[in-house]
């Protein structure tokens, strides 16, 4: 897994937690509990009805036992997409 974080190192990446937050940002590193932080992060709030709320949160970090899914942003087509028209169930708490 470690191996695989090193390639994401000064890249846009987008995390799902497990508490169903969606969360946008530089990856700038992680430890050896896969804690991770981000600069210029922000959160993607969805919701059925209204547009999708980007809320600002700056340098953050996310805790490892809370990260279900990481990947990088194909910011080209990221910057395509119109949040304002978007409408969409927040995802639901994985329960474990």
């Amino acid at each position: 897994m470690t191996s695989t974080l090193e390639s994401f190192f000064n890249k846009r990446v987008l995390i799902i937690t497990n508490d169903g937050r969606t969360l946008l940002g530089t990856f700038q590193g992680y430890d050896q509990t896969i804690n991770v932080v981000l600069t210029d992060a922000s959160e993607r709030v969805f919701s059925s009805y209204k547009a999708v709320e980007t809320v600002a949160l700056g340098v953050y970090m996310i805790r490892g036992d809370n990260i279900a899914v990481v990947g990088d942003i194909d910011e080209e087509l990221d910057s395509q997409l119109d949040f304002d028209g978007i409408r969409a169930d927040p995802l639901h708490q994985i329960v474990h």
